[in-house]
């Protein structure tokens, strides 16, 4: 679905703000608006495309601070994206609407991370360094060897004193509790973002801004086009209730003699409607204390407010359900308990942000090298279903859609830019990709090789005077090694 399709806004009214440094800021579009959407929701009195219309009044705006570099949202990209901006010397400051930093990998409990081309670490960097920091306080609960993609898997709890900890040793200014509201835009540049704090509205000026809210919220509301889903329906990928299991006594599951026989009934069980729908890949290797399945699917509109509230209820309820259907047959599970479910849900896929560039599947699988190249990726095309039944095309991995080991296409910036707003960038799971590619570079290392190329080229550009897409590109590669990343094979532009 792009963003020509005509289809109800989902985005606020635009309105002048007055800023208080005097300046008259317009937040709203600097052009013609074009902007697709997901499914059309129904309005509040439950008439589909009749939601009612207030006018918002001109207001006069406190400005509660000003930097150099904003980044909208702490999850892996924006952390990733704020921590490079810093090191390489901007004044920064990032916001994040959770009471800590994180994102997936937190507060959906996202706990492994794919760093290995399968013959060697190709994700360094900042991601090298937040692996470094969480082994010392022993919150790397597993290693795996390098002919796997997945690498590490990691206690979500500690992941998020990490996080702070590098944003706290670069000095980057760290604010929870807050969401990015409307865009400020004037002359065609972002001036800063509009939050709604306890104190009342107020404004955050920046000479650049990063959208790393995932779903490119920010992008969004100041009028860059998107795509959204696949093309065939419109739908995206499908979401994820990750939880954790506690209370399991290990070795009388494992020696249950019937065990792989529940299984097969379980599957039957779910084919024929009685459990709700589950990765297929789950099985009696996740039936152990302290594991993070991830076998919850559902599948929706992450994008519409009622519709997410409905899916995370629906995941929950759907964790219970397959847990009270073993208890009653496995042997061992007499104590178990469902110890903690994700705060959200795993979002894999909302809007696309078109860029300057677009990273297609033909790129992934071609293993595609580029001249703006900011970091490399490796992951494969997976792609859960968008109808929900927890079939993922990992499931089916091979040749078809898997790069060989050892190979890995380029990351780059130019997916992160825009040709409308010279100042606003995106990093992670929005930027510009076709819904194959998407599947690939959305995991959580990509984001961050992505993030730190970003950050490091928001402060480079911002020290030369120029935009981000005017950044001498060796200049950055060879800044971004510097700082540990790794980037090879690039070729001549």
């Amino acid at each position: 679905m792009s963003s020509s399709d005509n289809q109800r806004p989902i985005r606020p009214t635009r309105r002048r703000f007055l800023m208080t440094s005097g300046a008259a800021l317009l937040a709203g579009s600097t052009g013609p608006r074009a902007e697709s959407q997901p499914p059309e929701q129904a309005a509040p009195d439950g008439n589909l495309g009749k939601t009612a219309h207030v006018v918002v009044p001109e207001s006069r705006v406190e400005v509660m601070a000003q930097t150099d570099v904003l980044v909208c949202g702490g999850g892996a990209a924006g952390i990733a994206a704020a921590w490079a901006a810093a090191r390489n010397g901007a004044k920064t400051l990032l916001i994040e609407r959770w009471p800590f930093l994180g994102g997936m990998a937190t507060a959906a409990l996202v706990n492994i991370w794919h760093l290995s081309d399968r013959e060697k670490i190709v994700i360094r960097g900042f991601a090298e360094e937040a692996v470094q920091r969480a082994q010392r306080r022993g919150w790397i609960d597993h290693r795996w060897p390098l002919d796997r993609h997945e690498t590490c898997q990691f206690d979500p709890e500690g992941m998020k004193l990490v996080f702070h900890d590098m944003l706290d040793a670069t000095g980057v200014q760290t604010i929870c509790h807050l969401a990015a509201g409307e865009p400020i835009l004037a002359s065609g540049r972002i001036q800063g973002v509009l939050v709604d704090t306890k104190r009342g509205r107020r404004a955050i000026l920046a000479r650049i801004v990063v959208d790393a809210t995932g779903d490119g919220d920010l992008a969004a509301k100041a009028g860059l086009a998107f795509d959204y889903g696949r093309e065939a329906d419109g739908l995206v990928q499908g979401m994820t209730m990750m939880y954790r299991v506690c209370g399991i006594d290990e070795s009388k599951v494992q020696s249950a003699p019937d065990r792989e026989r529940i299984f097969a009934e379980m599957r039957d069980a779910a084919k024929r409607g009685e459990l709700p729908p589950f990765q297929p890949a789950f099985g009696i290797g996740h039936v152990r204390n302290r594991s993070i399945p991830n076998m919850c699917p559902v599948a929706g509109n992450p994008l519409g407010e009622e519709e997410l509230t409905r899916l995370t209820i629906q995941g929950r309820r759907q964790v219970f359900a397959y847990w009270d259907w073993l208890r009653q047959r496995l042997p061992g599970l007499e104590k178990m308990a469902i110890e903690q479910t994700g705060m959200g849900l795993g979002i894999r896929e909302s809007r696309r942000v078109r860029g300057r560039k677009m990273l297609t599947r033909e790129l992934v699988l071609g293993a595609a090298k580029q001249p703006d190249a900011v970091g490399h990726g490796f992951w494969m095309i997976d792609i859960h279903d968008p109808k929900g039944s927890g079939y993922t095309t990992w499931n089916d991995r091979g040749t078809h859609n898997m790069l060989p080991a050892g190979a890995s296409y380029h990351i780059p910036l130019g997916m992160c830019l825009n040709a409308q707003i010279p100042n606003l960038a995106v990093a992670g799971r929005c930027a510009s990709s076709t819904h194959e590619a998407h599947s690939s570079v959305r995991v959580q290392s990509h984001c961050m090789a992505m993030g730190q190329g970003v950050g490091t080229a928001a402060a480079m550009a911002l020290a030369s005077g120029a935009d981000m897409h005017q950044v001498d590109l060796k200049a950055l590669q060879a800044r971004l090694k510097a700082d540990g990343a790794y980037l090879e094979d690039i070729p001549q532009g």
